[in-house]
């Protein structure tokens, strides 16, 4: 394994940073990311058609079995977020009529389209030719694909997915997806595209799926070693990546997570910590649970700020936003029609409250975490909808400390550094006070 150094030029003739410290898994997930973007902006000199998708409960396997190259706007907008593309393109969208209140993921993606669709790598993006829409939790979902809809006029259809009231997935609910995906998902996408429905093709990237995520579950569970050997959310980023977007299923996926389980082995036989971009976290002293997606906008800056008070993230309800696969789901080639139902019934943002605080209890046991930390999304309902109810029944539950702090995915405008600074900082001071108080009474 090797860690190597990427330089990053310095933006709006500011200082330049550090040169960002990445692993080879990283870099690895960084061209396939960049490769799906080529393939998406040379498919119509490839004859090959386009298909939109959302990362909860998305139908990789089968989308690939009729050759769509495949979009995900959630991701389009991250990666713009990453790149410092976003702000504007939230502009745009606030300026062609959107509330300051939309997800934010929903005006970056309508505000690349705006300036002419062209992508985070710079080239342009096609317009899909199929919108698959399968609904897991996230209303907003729906209300986006109804804008593009409007906008590029396509073929649209929607897989209509039973959110988990009462805290598990029963057989009429299983059967309805299936009967959705046999008798509408599958006729549709085989008449846009023009190819003939194969389940043994569906099969064969079940099996590749599989082993992809048996190895991020090892690299994910590999944090509950001291020191961690992994971030679970800011690193885990990374990790997901190929995993929740267009590479699940393929042989590449595979190959990454091979690759990515084979360092993280060698980091914890040598005792080592995370990489940062920063570099290496030489002591671990927190030991933290994150619920919330990341600011994108100030990714680097963000993790700095855990990194330098000797913070890792154990664990994370965002790392599970593309697959509880942690709790044992597992794409099964042998039903595979029903196996992709389980998938969609099972995501983090279908599961009901009492689940979602049992799972963070249950990482802050296992993972003998000192706290949990809730980053509250401004424009995110789906996530931020009762997180207070969380924090309070997790501190309720557990003894452990917990705190919020607030920024947004991808508005810079909402990115307070002063602000979460001050709140981290008071929080491990409440950490460490909870340390001296445990030490005591002992």
């Amino acid at each position: 394994m090797s860690t190597q150094t990427v330089n990053t030029a310095a933006l709006g003739g500011a200082k330049p940073k550090a040169p960002v410290q990445k692993e080879d898994a990283m870099l690895l997930q960084k061209e396939m990311i960049n490769r799906n973007y080529h393939e998406l902006a040379t498919a119509r000199q490839t004859g090959r058609k386009v298909s939109a998708t959302f990362v909860p409960g998305n139908l990789n396997e089968l989308l690939m079995c009729f050759d769509f190259a495949r979009s995900l706007p959630e991701t389009n907008a991250l990666q713009n977020g990453l790149r410092k593309k976003s702000g504007k393109m939230i502009m745009d969208a606030e300026r062609d009529g959107h509330s300051e209140d939309v997800c934010t993921y929903v005006k970056a993606d309508l505000g690349m389209m705006l300036q002419g669709q062209v992508g985070p790598t710079g080239e342009p993006l096609p317009t899909p030719d199929v919108l698959l829409l399968s609904y897991t939790g996230c209303f907003t979902f729906m209300k986006w694909f109804e804008l593009i809809r409007q906008k590029y006029d396509c073929e649209t259809v929607m897989l209509h997915v039973p959110y988990q009231g009462d805290g598990h997935i029963n057989k009429n609910m299983r059967d309805y997806v299936v009967k959705q995906i046999n008798e509408n998902v599958i006729p549709t996408l085989e008449r846009v595209s023009g190819v003939k429905f194969d389940i043994d093709r569906l099969r064969g990237y079940m099996r590749e799926s599989v082993k992809s995520e048996e190895n991020l579950v090892n690299v994910l569970q590999s944090a509950k070693h001291r020191p961690s050997p992994i971030d679970g959310y800011f690193g885990a980023v990374y990790y997901i990546g190929p995993i929740f977007t267009a590479f699940r299923g393929m042989p590449e996926a595979t190959q990454f997570y091979d690759v990515l389980w084979q360092e993280v082995q060698e980091r914890m036989r040598l005792g080592k910590g995370p990489v940062t971009p920063e570099g290496e976290i030489a002591e671990e002293q927190y030991r933290l649970v994150v619920e919330g997606p990341p600011n994108w906008t100030s990714f680097r800056e963000f993790w700095k700020m855990f990194s330098d008070e000797g913070a890792v993230v154990v664990a994370s309800t965002y790392a599970k936003v593309g697959g509880v696969y942690d709790f044992g789901f597992r794409h099964d080639p042998e039903h595979p029609i029903e196996s992709l139902a389980e998938y969609c019934l099972g995501c983090y943002t279908n599961l009901n409250f009492p689940q979602r605080i049992d799972m963070i209890c249950k990482y802050l046991d296992e993972y003998q975490a000192d706290g949990l930390l809730i980053n509250s999304i401004k424009s995110c309902n789906s996530f931020s909808a009762g997180q207070l109810l969380i924090l309070r029944e997790v501190e309720k539950r557990t003894g452990k400390p917990a705190a919020f702090i607030e920024t947004d995915l991808v508005d810079p405008r909402y990115f307070s550094a002063a602000n979460v600074k001050n709140r981290l900082e008071s929080y491990f001071q409440m950490v460490k006070a909870k340390r001296v108080a445990a030490a005591a009474a002992h």
